[in-house]
């Protein structure tokens, strides 16, 4: 079993920051990707921002310049720096990671979420 443990959000004024952390335990042989993508009512869940094993980044445009993603991978942590935050990031925040067994075979795993709210 693979948990995925997010914690970080909350309630913030536009203008200021959070830090989101995702933690992963369990039976994890390798994890390649780690991500954080963002969902709000009526629509789909959208990439945010992820990072490869190798460190090679990849954002959203629309948060390009204010969130920064970084990884502690000897704590299978993901963490998603956000500033200069705009009523429009208000979202639940989930975490995503790919995982590949000793047989390469490929798994992905979700948090439950963290909501994320922003006022104006």
């Amino acid at each position: 079993q693979v948990q995925l443990v997010e914690s970080g959000g909350g309630l913030v004024q536009a203008g200021g920051s959070l830090r989101l952390s995702c933690a992963a335990s369990g039976s994890i042989f390798r994890i390649n990707t780690m991500g954080w993508y963002r969902q709000t009512p009526g629509k789909q869940r959208e990439l945010v921002a992820d990072m490869t094993s190798g460190g090679s980044t990849n954002y959203a445009d629309s948060v390009k310049g204010r969130f920064t993603i970084s990884r502690d991978n000897a704590k299978n942590t993901v963490y998603l720096h956000m500033n200069s935050l705009k009523p429009e990031d208000t979202a639940v925040y989930y975490c995503e990671i790919k995982t590949r067994d000793p047989f390469n075979y490929g798994m992905d795993y979700w948090g439950k979420g963290t909501l994320v709210t922003v006022s104006s």
